[in-house]
């Protein structure tokens, strides 16, 4: 069955680094874009970031731009955000996410939750 396994959170300083990784398996990864989305406490989903297929174009929310990189390995079957210059509202649980072209299926990680503080 299909599987999204998130991985890399923990505890950071103000302007450290994170790199989350997501392991798939049970569908072909590599037909897929993905997506990262993230949920701050006591807020609603927010998206991140994006990748296609080939992992040549990247999308990114503009509250995360230029701090915060999206990427793929086919051959691994694997999803990678890496975040620098983290700041204290980057605070959330992230989830990483893939979908059918018309919405048809959705499947979503565990999640990994990512705390900035001093």
């Amino acid at each position: 069955q299909v599987q999204l396994v998130e991985s890399g959170g923990g505890l950071v300083q103000p302007g450290g680094s994170l790199r989350l990784s997501c392991a798939a398996s049970g569908f072909t990864f590599s037909n897929h874009w993905m997506y990262w989305v993230r949920q701050a406490p006591g807020k609603g989903l927010e998206w991140v970031s994006a990748i296609n297929t080939g992992g040549d174009s990247a999308y990114y929310a503009d509250s995360v731009k230029g701090r915060f990189t999206i990427s793929r390995d086919n051959a691994k079957n694997t999803l990678y955000l890496q975040m620098n210059n983290l700041k204290p509202e980057d605070t959330a649980i992230y989830y990483c996410n893939f979908r059918g072209v018309f919405n048809e299926y959705d499947y979503w990680g565990q999640g990994t939750q990512v705390t900035v503080s001093s």
